[in-house]
């Protein structure tokens, strides 16, 4: 009896923000499980395949014309301080987001005072700040990634076409493969950048995380299609 009157308190201080996190995981799920099923339909719907696409592309035209190698560097270095810019940004924000964590006492009933529902618990505070910081250290990581990857094909998109047929893994396919990494890393730590918003936003209580996430799966769902032209 003991043990269903715990589980019964646990629930009436942490079942809304459980029931909130579930829904909000649910919907971010069901977001990217539509979107997977509508590009295999058609490769040309979301807007990631295509950068995909131009990429390759890109780099096919590059090696291929060894007289515009001083453009593809100059090209790869913007990407390549776009990526350290973001790195940086994320880098600013964990250090905010630990100072955060050491005032779980004074600020968590005063950033809940327009929450109807959801606890005031210091404990689920620290857990709220844990997991807005590996969100970001996470968008560190895939940034961080890839800057390494985009230093890799600076090297690779100069080499002369007669060693590209002498050694295949430097041919242009392998190399666009590589450049798409990149830009994969570079969407990561975007999209984990965004997932941010909901996560700061649940630092005020459940309803405002739910409301943050339907707000952020109808914005990318209007970014993430090429149709829409962003």
């Amino acid at each position: 009896m003991t043990g269903f009157w715990t589980l019964f308190s646990w629930l009436n201080e942490f079942g809304s923000d459980l029931i909130a996190v579930v829904l909000c995981g649910l919907m971010i799920a069901g977001y990217y499980y539509v979107l997977a099923r509508r590009t295999e339909r058609d490769p040309h719907y979301s807007i990631i395949a295509v950068n995909a696409l131009a990429r390759r592309l890109w780099v096919n035209n590059v090696m291929a014309n060894p007289g515009k190698d001083v453009m593809a560097v100059q090209t790869l270095r913007n990407f390549i301080m776009a990526g350290i810019m973001m790195a940086s940004t994320a880098s600013l924000l964990i250090i905010g987001t630990l100072t955060l964590s050491g005032q779980a006492e004074n600020i968590t009933r005063s950033w809940h005072v327009l929450g109807l529902y959801g606890s005031h618990s210091p404990g689920l505070w620290i857990v709220k700040v844990m997991c807005l910081l590996a969100d970001f250290l996470f968008a560190f990581f895939a940034y961080a990634m890839s800057i390494r990857l985009a230093n890799q094909v600076l090297f690779m998109l100069n080499v002369p076409i007669k060693d590209q047929e002498e050694h295949p893994i430097l041919s242009p396919e392998n190399v666009a493969a590589r450049l798409n990494q990149a830009g994969q890393m570079v969407a990561i730590g975007m999209r984990a950048f965004f997932f941010a918003i909901p996560l700061v936003f649940w630092l005020f209580g459940p309803v405002f995380l739910f409301a943050a996430t339907v707000g952020l799966v109808a914005a990318l769902n209007y970014i993430d299609r090429h149709q829409s032209g962003l």
